[in-house]
């Protein structure tokens, strides 16, 4: 279960006071997967970041009874000075895994060859996302966590592995996917809320939820 209760949050943009949240009270419970709806620019992202406890609410709380991922494609705890091969172990280390097996698994996912022995910071984008992709994949969550803006990689061989392995993991965990696109979200789930003026508005269906979106959008 992953419940937020009363929580704010907000930034000073340099003109003005742009609110994400106002005082916002959901649940997601396991096996209800949930889609978040919002335009560009209205804080899928920082919402993201706090269900990950990457980031703190102003006002109110956040609880988690269970596992919850890091964002697919935040390479934060990832050190650029490192090679993927000390970061796997690095991480497994974190999350009380066994080292060997999570460095075995994403060396074999992410396929980067010689490149999995080298610094992080010298890879593409691309091959930093097939990189952190595999650790999210290696690690077992409950809840999930997409956002539409992380980035995805343009190896064909890489989608077709990691969209496997991720369907296959999805059959028994929890998704929360925030995106612009309710097409995006219909792969996933199939109750959704929308955001809008800093209140996240629940409903049971996704057809719901996309009538109130393309209302206010």
């Amino acid at each position: 279960m992953l419940e937020f209760e009363n929580v704010s949050k907000s930034f000073w943009t340099g003109k003005q006071r742009k609110v994400i949240l106002d005082r916002a009270s959901f649940r997601v419970d396991l096996g209800r997967s949930l889609g978040i709806l919002a335009p560009n620019g209205t804080g899928k992202t920082t919402i993201i970041n706090m269900m990950a406890g990457l980031e703190k609410p102003d006002e109110g709380s956040i609880r988690k009874s269970c596992r919850v991922s890091f964002p697919l494609g935040f390479m934060g705890g990832v050190v650029s000075r490192h090679t993927a091969r000390e970061n796997a172990r690095f991480i497994a280390r974190l999350y009380g895994l066994d080292p060997d097996y999570i460095e075995a698994f994403s060396r074999w996912l992410c396929d980067l060859e010689e490149y999995f022995d080298m610094p992080v910071g010298t890879y593409s984008a691309g091959m930093r996302s097939r990189f952190s992709f595999s650790l999210l994949l290696a690690l077992d969550f409950d809840i999930y966590l997409i956002d539409e803006g992380m980035p995805s990689s343009t190896d064909a061989e890489f989608n077709r592995k990691a969209g496997s392995i991720l369907a296959d993991r999805l059959k028994t965990a929890t998704v929360i996917v925030v995106s612009h696109q309710p097409a995006t979200l219909e792969k996933f789930c199939r109750s959704a809320a929308v955001l809008r003026n800093g209140q996240l508005h629940m409903f049971d269906t996704l057809e719901e939820a996309k009538r109130m979106y393309d209302y206010s959008t």
